[in-house]
């Protein structure tokens, strides 16, 4: 039953890298895509314009919340599976996705539940009182967006349990349908029917509706990790062993809900003290404009998840078989094209950024918010080669089963560093303060991240040549 995933430890690296990696970027771009798409139709709105983009940016971490539960099911029952399968435990793969079907669907309601009872409550912790259309806004876009959560969350937790099923095209598949979905139907909704924030919101709803039927014909069909009813009782474990392996990327996720919090709390708080978007009418700039930067990083850094995550269940199952000597080719693959990407991020944002800043309907706004735009995209994503590497070294160690050392690296990354000097710059320069936080960031943790690169290296490169008893090494 598991033959179909033997090419994890025959084939060449490069070549899976390409089979898995690429299905992958595509899922995570065009999943991306929900908010961005929405984004970009809501500018190009001249009834909703830079209102609409400043709640969108609210709204927008409020998703990641729910992805970021999603992904930990999701990613940690594709590692655990990935390494059952290399270690040839396929009774424990199939447990594992049975638990991860429940964890998904059970975390979703509970998710859509607290965000209905608490609704303006976390509008506002987002900063969605920057002005009293902004929280109309807000609060239009974000109760039709939590009703779809329930469908989102199961999607997302799914389409890495597909790819460690051996289907990563399928799974690309199930995303672009949604996210195509969504496309053709924002515009439909937002310039024919003009229903404004509604219409965005029930348009990326409707696409993940989609997604989330796809996927469930694709579990009752699974060809390689198939549970039969008994999987799907609640084992502990493996539930405790799942959620280890998915930690890191919820706490990614996670813990940039909490960097863009106090990021737009800052920008609410000290664009009040600036002497142009002091004034009502321009209050809401600043955060519509890294709202938009941070589009156009979502979208590079969802090209260098896909790669990292792509390489999940290859990672795992030769880890679980003892081929050390592949993960190693595998990394530093990995890290050259990771700092490929992010060096085509950092010339498009350097050289390019008003073209990408008229993506997002600059054309109807003040001179004020172009310029505050380019100085965000220049400043803000200047050390975007060394975030890219940053994040290929969490997801990588993730895969290699090492929770805690994953897990520590991204918590320096968006907490110690992400939320901590996004509230100590600015105290020193203010709406500037804002934007150097991210490079602040970015640099200081790549000095950690190059220490564990190079540990990992020497501890891969030492393995190659030998064989190491299961027992001794036991992820599971």
């Amino acid at each position: 039953m598991e033959h179909s995933n033997q090419i994890l430890d025959t084939e060449p690296v490069g070549a899976l890298m390409r089979r898995y990696a690429v299905p992958c970027i595509i899922s995570l771009l065009v999943g991306a895509l929900y908010n961005i798409v929405d984004q970009v139709f809501i500018a190009n709105a001249s009834y909703l314009g830079s209102y609409g983009n400043a709640a969108n940016t609210v709204v927008f971490p409020l998703t990641v919340v729910a992805l970021a539960v999603a992904v930990m099911v999701g990613d940690g029952c594709c590692a655990f599976v990935s390494i059952s399968l290399g270690r040839g435990d396929g009774d424990a793969a199939r447990q594992s996705v049975g638990n991860a079907i429940l964890m998904s669907v059970a975390g979703s309601l509970l998710l859509t539940i607290l965000y209905l009872l608490g609704q303006s409550r976390i509008i506002a912790l987002f900063g969605g009182t920057v002005n009293e259309e902004t929280f109309r806004y807000s609060r239009e876009y974000f109760f039709y967006i939590t009703l779809g959560i329930p469908f989102y969350m199961f999607g997302q937790a799914m389409n890495p349990v597909i790819r460690a099923d051996g289907s990563p095209r399928f799974a690309m598949a199930a995303t672009l349908a949604g996210a195509v979905t969504n496309l053709i139907l924002d515009p439909i909704f937002i310039f024919v029917f003009h229903w404004g924030m509604m219409g965005a919101a029930v348009a990326t709803v409707i696409g993940q509706i989609l997604t989330a039927i796809l996927s469930v014909w694709y579990v009752l069909h699974m060809k390689t990790i198939r549970p039969t009813p008994a999987h799907f009782r609640l084992n502990g474990r493996i539930c405790g062993r799942t959620l280890l392996l998915g930690i890191t990327s919820f706490l990614s996720q996670i813990s940039l809900v909490v960097s863009m919090a106090a990021v737009n709390n800052m920008l609410r708080k000290y664009g009040a003290e600036d002497v142009i978007f002091g004034q009502a009418q321009y209050a809401q700039i600043p955060m519509a404009v890294v709202g938009i930067v941070m589009k156009f990083f979502q979208i590079i850094i969802s090209v260098v998840v896909g790669m990292a995550a792509g390489c999940i269940p290859i990672v795992g199952f030769n880890m679980g078989a003892e081929k050390r000597d592949r993960v190693r080719s595998l990394f530093t693959k990995l890290l050259l094209s990771e700092t490929v990407v992010g060096a085509v991020g950092f010339l498009l944002a350097e050289c390019f950024p008003q073209p990408l800043i008229a993506l997002f309907g600059a054309a109807n706004e003040s001179v004020y918010y172009t310029e505050f735009a380019v100085r965000a995209f220049r400043v803000y994503l200047c050390l975007i080669i060394l975030a890219c590497v940053n994040k290929a070294c969490f997801i990588f160690l993730q895969a290699m089963g090492k929770a805690a050392a994953s897990t520590a690296l991204s918590m320096i990354r968006e907490v110690v560093f992400g939320v901590g000097f996004a509230l100590l710059l600015p105290l020193f320069y203010g709406l500037d303060g804002v934007l150097f936080s991210m490079p602040a960031s970015d640099g200081l943790t790549f000095l950690v991240a190059l220490v564990l690169i190079c540990h990992t290296d020497r501890e891969l490169t030492g393995a190659a040549g030998k064989h190491i008893p299961a027992a001794r090494h036991s992820l599971l």
